[in-house]
């Protein structure tokens, strides 16, 4: 819960700190003291849209700062997972400090626990510790996305509503899917026929790596064929020797094997000259093999054109496919594969539409029976819900009103049909229920929408109805009325002020209001005043107990000065609500 509320230098408040306990709190004062101006500083510090217009005159920054009890609250568990979601260490039985400042620049500094954080995260946190019903808030009552929202919160349907959207997302999806099939289909068939072409030419061409530089290499040898025989057979006759008229007489392998003889009849007297012979063999073997491929080269290369032919026509091959898939032989090839890739996952794809209709259909099936069972679960609750705010009327002395709601669906030719013979209808992240909350302010009127019958003060009335009755499943500890009472007169003010002290059941409350009926009903009462010092206007804020309390209700009874009446009349009435009190304590 809060327990204080700082404020410097924020519009007509100057500093002061504001104390706030468990239970009902009532903050009361003249018009333009700065009672709302409090709900503004505190919306500020929760994250709410903040700009330089809030600080005062002449100052240069406006500063708030917000300190919580979460020991006990109903959603703590949640908080402290949103708090360490963001980073924030926090012992739930130590102070929780929000504060923000606000710079004569516009810009926001933001702090948790004196920690600067964006703005965004005290918004998160603020959200599950205060909810926040301004003056104007009733009016959301009007619109039905409100009024739904307030259904399914009576209801406790939340859970089914998130699974519902979950696979509403899901079979929207497969729809997309399925709708931009047949677009696919022709680019895929046209991608297909591209691919196979492309496929075929380069499974017919037989690449292998490195062919095109071997290639290059045999048309080169073939081109020389004359000039390398020449070469090898004269390398031959230096090696081994020809016949007469040759250029050589003797061989090199002649005069080795000569050298080898003599070497041999060297080692068989010197035995230690046997590593020459060794060395000379050696080389005898070398050369030999020289010489047999040397023969083998000479016999092979021969000047052979319709080779040649052949080799350039592969070549001029593989230079056009290198010219569309390359730059190099090893691109062209990768790029092979890569189509074979292509190719697989698009013929797969086309045989996946049909599992892409029964998927639909499955997601269709589950989509119709959650929205249905939301339906039927909404329905019920309304009835509930009707039941229980005809007796929050009738407590709140707005007659003998009756209330009830409306369930419409809308035709949806793209929607979801419920039914097997019904049509389809719209559907959303909501479900498939449009409601309107009717209202029969006078008994023997006919129900009507809200919007169109309900006046200011029963609009605000509804809303604190439907506020009680919904707290009970409302984990937000503290709950925050910005003059609730507006349109309600002295009369309805006694059971308003009950419904509200009702909510301290399982809540902290605090209210700004204006009629002594319901502040006299609070627990905690503050009070706001509006002073001028050194010619500038300011307020201040001041706990009223005991005496100085009967005076501010004696003065929102009559006005200034209290009389000795109005002062009986605001102690009568502590009195009356003291007992009343007692009575309804669980």
């Amino acid at each position: 819960m809060l327990l204080e509320l700082a404020i410097r230098n924020f519009a007509v408040i100057r500093d002061t700190r504001l104390a706030f306990s468990a239970g009902m709190n009532a903050l009361t004062g003249e018009t333009g003291a700065g009672k709302s101006i409090v709900i503004d500083a505190l919306g500020v510090v929760l994250g709410a849209r903040a700009s330089a217009e809030f600080i005062r005159s002449g100052e240069r920054s406006a500063y708030v700062e917000a300190v919580f009890d979460i020991t006990a609250i109903p959603n703590k568990q949640t908080l402290l997972t949103t708090l360490e979601d963001l980073g924030i260490e926090q012992v739930d039985t130590e102070p929780l400090v929000l504060s923000r400042e606000i710079a004569s620049s516009g810009r926001t500094t933001a702090r948790i626990n004196g920690r600067t954080y964006p703005a965004s995260a005290l918004a998160a946190i603020g959200s599950l510790l205060v909810d926040i019903h301004g003056q104007s808030d009733h009016l959301s009552l009007l619109r039905p996305a409100a009024q739904l929202d307030m259904l399914d919160h009576f209801a406790g349907v939340w859970e089914l509503r998130s699974q519902l959207q979950q696979q509403l997302t899901a079979w929207r999806a497969l729809r997309r899917r399925i709708r931009d099939f047949d677009d696919e289909q022709r680019e895929r068939a046209q991608r297909l026929d591209l691919l196979r072409f492309q496929a075929e030419e380069l499974r017919k061409a037989g690449l292998r790596e490195h062919e095109d530089q071997e290639l290059v290499r045999e048309r080169d040898i073939l081109l020389n064929a004359e000039r390398l025989t020449r070469a090898a057979t004269l390398a031959l006759a230096a090696i081994e020797g020809e016949p007469a008229g040759a250029d050589y007489d003797a061989g090199a392998l002649d005069r080795l094997r000569a050298a080898d003889a003599a070497i041999s009849d060297i080692v068989a007297i010197d035995a230690v000259r046997e590593p020459l012979l060794v060395q000379l063999r050696d080389a005898l073997f070398m050369l030999e093999e020289v010489t047999s491929e040397l023969r083998l080269f000479a016999e092979a290369t021969a000047f052979d054109p319709a080779r040649l032919e052949v080799i350039d026509d592969r070549l001029d091959e593989l230079r056009r496919l290198k010219r569309k898939y390359g730059p190099e032989l090893r691109d062209v090839i990768a790029h092979a594969a890569a189509i074979d890739d292509e190719l697989d996952r698009l013929e797969r794809d086309v045989g996946d539409v049909d599992a892409l209709r029964a998927s639909e259909q499955c997601a269709r099936a589950n989509l119709r029976e959650l929205a249905v069972k939301l339906s039927d679960a909404r329905k019920v609750a309304a009835e509930q819900l009707s039941e229980r705010v005809v007796q929050a009327i009738a407590e709140l002395n707005m007659g003998r009103a009756d209330f009830a709601v409306r369930f419409d669906v809308t035709p949806d030719p793209d929607g979801l049909a419920i039914s097997d013979a019904g049509p389809p209808v719209a559907i959303d992240a909501s479900g498939i229920d449009r409601v309107t909350f009717l209202l029969a302010a006078n008994a023997g009127e006919e129900l009507r929408p809200l919007g169109r019958v309900a006046s200011g003060g029963e609009t605000a009335r509804l809303m604190l109805a439907l506020k009680s009755i919904l707290s009970e499943a409302d984990n937000t500890p503290t709950l925050v009325f910005d003059e609730i009472d507006v349109g309600v007169g002295g009369r309805s003010g006694q059971v308003v002020g009950e419904k509200l002290w009702g909510l301290t059941q399982n809540h902290q409350v605090i209210v700004i209001s204006h009629l002594a009926q319901i502040a006299a009903f609070a627990d905690h009462h503050v009070t706001l005043l509006k002073r001028d010092t050194n010619g500038r206007t300011e307020t201040t804020a001041t706990e009223l107990v005991g005496a100085a309390r009967i005076e501010e209700l004696a003065a929102m009874f009559d006005g200034l000065p209290p009389t000795p009446e109005s002062r009986a009349n605001a102690s009568a009435l502590l009195k009356r609500v003291e007992t009343w009190k007692a009575e309804h304590t669980r």
